[in-house]
């Protein structure tokens, strides 16, 4: 029974929330890209001003740990990582790919496979797999897709592909078993009954030395425009 802020930046939405027992109160969020940096902090402080909420009423803060956007990943966490020292409250991590993939399954009526997918860039995603209860079956990993992915699963199973990576996959995955769908944007309303039960179990990060999950190491490319010069 906790009142928990969940914060999601893991992809180009910015999306902040505040739970209470495991159950949505509040919510702010922009699809609008990349600027986190700005928005973040913005959304938190009116997040509790429109609503006469006290920052002292957070028993704990929840974030998105990746894998996903570099940029936004850093921005979340060092963000979460100061209200948890300014407030002394616990820092919850959960896995963006679980976010999507134990939602799905949890507000899904059939019995069925869910593949989330994070976009890479080129034809990488970042992917993960879950069962009709929500239980992982495949690990998170790095993979660029082809015809021959997940063929052993689609063989028996219908799977459902989303995320904002699964859109660019389309003309891969082509067997009668795939099917496309929703929720195709990640957001912290996803988050809140996974954070709920790490609280409840006490699954608590080390704020001093809790880092984003990368999955990838960060590579610094030079834009095009500026090679030309």
């Amino acid at each position: 029974m906790a009142t928990i802020l969940n914060i999601e930046t893991s992809t180009e939405v910015c999306s902040v929330t505040i739970a209470k027992e495991g159950e949505l109160l509040f919510k702010k969020e922009s699809q609008e890209g990349l600027n986190h940096s700005k928005l973040l902090t913005v959304f938190i402080e009116n997040l509790f001003t429109e609503n006469s909420f006290q920052l002292n009423h957070l028993d704990a803060v929840a974030v998105s740990k990746g894998p996903g956007s570099y940029t936004g990943l850093r921005i979340g966490v060092s963000v979460a990582k100061g209200l948890c020292y300014g407030l002394d409250i616990p820092l919850i991590a959960v896995n963006s790919l679980e976010i999507l993939g134990v939602s799905a399954a949890e507000n899904s009526s059939e019995k069925m496979l869910f593949c989330p997918m994070i976009d890479a860039r080129r034809m990488e995603v970042y992917t993960a797999l879950y069962n009709h209860k929500g239980e992982e079956i495949e690990p998170v990993s790095a993979e660029i897709i082809d015809p021959a992915f997940h063929a052993k699963y689609l063989a028996k199973d219908k799977i459902l592909f989303f995320g904002n990576g699964a859109e660019k996959c389309k003309t891969q995955i082509n067997h009668p078993n795939a099917v496309f769908g929703e929720p195709q944007k990640t957001s912290a309303q996803f988050m809140q009954k996974l954070t709920e039960k790490k609280y409840n179990k006490k699954e608590f990060e080390d704020v001093a030395y809790f880092e984003p999950f990368y999955l990838k190491n960060f590579v610094a490319t030079i834009p095009k425009n500026k090679l030309l010069k």
